[in-house]
């Protein structure tokens, strides 16, 4: 039997709607993510993820590169939205992230159009790429494409610099939270994304996340379709704090959550900025990290062939 996305109830009892009118209230004063710009997106005011009502979007389509439950068969339906509320200096996206200008604007109807294309397409899930900024626009624009038949899971992918208020919003929405955590020391924030609030944030985001959804539970098609994952990008000279993020993990959430430890950074869009920054990771750092983590009871370790540059 094939799950139900928890958005489809949240249609048909009305809680959606709800959520809408919560959102736009808080967008009259922007406090969505942490950064906390208090500016009336609503009456085309930006703050520092330069969006205003209406979501921007870089690109989308079918993605086959992520992880294997989210890709499944037909691929993970991703849609890139434009800006970032982290803004790293490094991002790997960075032309996505970091500008400012150039992104077409989507009307909610047009961005439900969007995701009922992927779906229609053959997408096994609709994948939010970097969706924190742009909430209102995601729950009015499900709340249209529900309505018009989408049915398949979303995808919360963030840098899990996310508000707990917001995430309550997406409780009933989301159906799997895919939850990028990045610098466990603030000091590491604050040079390299101007956000030393980032550990505290993205630890209690995470927990509010497991809360809602539990661990990763996949179909017996090998699909995700409600739950947890993690992914963690390793840095040059442990900037992110790997080992501290897994004894955190360990500590403080089940020995079977998913975790991606990722070995593919590279130096990127403004990293010539810190020399630091222009290093690569060895091939056995992330095996060692890896092997902490089986040490640390941790099970279930994502099983594709690292990538390393």
């Amino acid at each position: 039997m094939t799950a139900v996305p928890l958005y489809i109830n949240s249609l048909k009892d009305g809680r959606i709607a709800d959520k809408i009118t919560q959102a736009e209230q808080i967008s009259l004063s922007c406090t969505l993510c942490p950064r906390k710009c208090e500016v009336n997106r609503l009456d085309g005011e930006t703050g520092f993820c330069s969006t205003e009502r209406y979501a921007q979007v870089a690109s989308y389509n079918l993605h086959f590169g992520e992880e294997s439950p989210l890709v499944g068969r037909g691929g993970s339906g991703t849609v890139f939205f434009a800006h970032c509320n982290l803004g790293c200096t490094f991002c790997q996206n960075f032309d996505i992230s970091c500008n400012t200008s150039g992104f077409k604007e989507y009307s909610h109807s047009d961005l439900a159009e969007i995701f009922l294309d992927l779906q229609s397409s053959g997408a096994e899930n609709i994948n939010l790429v970097t969706p924190s900024h742009v909430i209102l626009p995601i729950l009015k624009s499900i709340l249209i494409a529900s309505s018009k038949g989408l049915k398949i899971p979303l995808v919360y992918n963030t840098s899990s610099y996310d508000e707990l208020s917001s995430l309550r919003l997406l409780d009933g929405i989301v159906d799997i939270y895919l939850a990028d955590i990045k610098f466990f020391h603030s000091r590491h924030a604050d040079k390299y994304a101007h956000a030393p609030d980032y550990p505290e944030k993205a630890k209690q985001a995470v927990l509010e996340m497991h809360r809602q959804m539990g661990s990763l539970i996949i179909d017996d098609k090998g699909r995700a379709y409600k739950g947890l994952m993690i992914r963690h990008l390793v840095m040059p000279d442990d900037l992110a704090g790997s080992e501290m993020w897994l004894d955190f993990i360990a500590q403080n959430l089940p020995a079977d959550t998913y975790i991606n430890i990722m070995g593919q950074y590279h130096p990127a869009g403004n990293a010539a900025e810190f020399p630091e920054l222009m290093k690569n990771v060895p091939g056995s750092v992330v095996e060692e990290l890896k092997q902490k983590a089986r040490f640390l009871g941790l099970t279930r370790l994502d099983k594709r062939k690292s990538i390393f540059f």
